[in-house]
């Protein structure tokens, strides 16, 4: 599987060796990039899969990274995105619950959860991160059950909101995902993902000027449909 193997055979340059945090080191985010190995995963490949042991953590550099299930019935179920700064894999057990694949080329730091966990047990602050950015991944993962019972225009609008406040609030944003990527993301077919699109165009809530660009002409509007 690609996790152990692009670790097995990456370069002395990117191994994953564990270099020390300078005392006084109180960001999680640098502590991770100072002790693990930036490595590079292609559009498409798998970072990690479902059920494989969760031995590292990652925080993305650049690009995006999602996390999926595929259900019995063959459907994926996108369970969250991961854009850069964002730091993903951490879980409850030993293995990994969702798999994670690159939406785009992206590179990631990968460093291990032993030596992360060590770190916090000597420094209050990144286990107060720790636990912080825990309680974020689960209020995020309710937020997204809420999501799914919502009407196909709510659920659009409230991704758009989302991916904005994600990206600074910027009121245009240049999405990685595809419209499949989005639509299993929603629980929604890609037609009605596009259908949506289209009718909060209409409505002038949005512009979309590529099918990767969309723009939030009414913040307003977005808002009052994502409740």
């Amino acid at each position: 599987m690609l996790s152990q193997t692009m670790i097995t055979r990456t370069s002395p340059r990117q191994s994953t060796v564990v270099r020390p945090v300078p005392a006084g080191s109180t960001s999680l985010g640098s502590s991770i990039e100072m002790m693990g190995a930036p490595m590079p995963f292609a559009r498409n490949a798998e970072i990690y899969g479902e059920n494989e042991p969760a031995d590292y953590l990652y925080k993305v550099l650049s690009g995006a990274v999602r996390t999926y299930k595929v259900l019995n019935d063959g459907r994926r179920q996108i369970g969250s995105f991961y854009l850069p700064g964002d730091i993903f894999g951490l879980e409850v057990g030993d293995e990994h619950s969702f798999s994670a694949e690159a939406v785009v080329d992206c590179k990631v730091v990968v460093i291990k959860r032993s030596a992360l966990v060590s770190l916090a047990g000597r420094d209050t602050d990144v286990a107060r991160q720790l636990w912080t950015m825990a309680a974020g991944e689960l209020q995020r993962a309710q937020d997204h059950i809420m999501l799914l019972i919502k009407t196909a225009q709510e659920r659009v609008a409230g991704f758009l909101v989302e991916m904005s406040v994600r990206n600074a609030g910027a009121s245009e944003v240049d999405l990685p995902m595809s419209r499949q990527d989005i639509a299993d993301y929603l629980g929604l077919t890609i037609e009605t993902v596009s259908r949506t699109l289209t009718q909060l165009e209409n409505s002038g809530a949005i512009a979309v000027p590529t099918s990767r660009r969309i723009v939030l002409r009414s913040r307003g509007a977005l808002n009052r449909l994502n409740g």
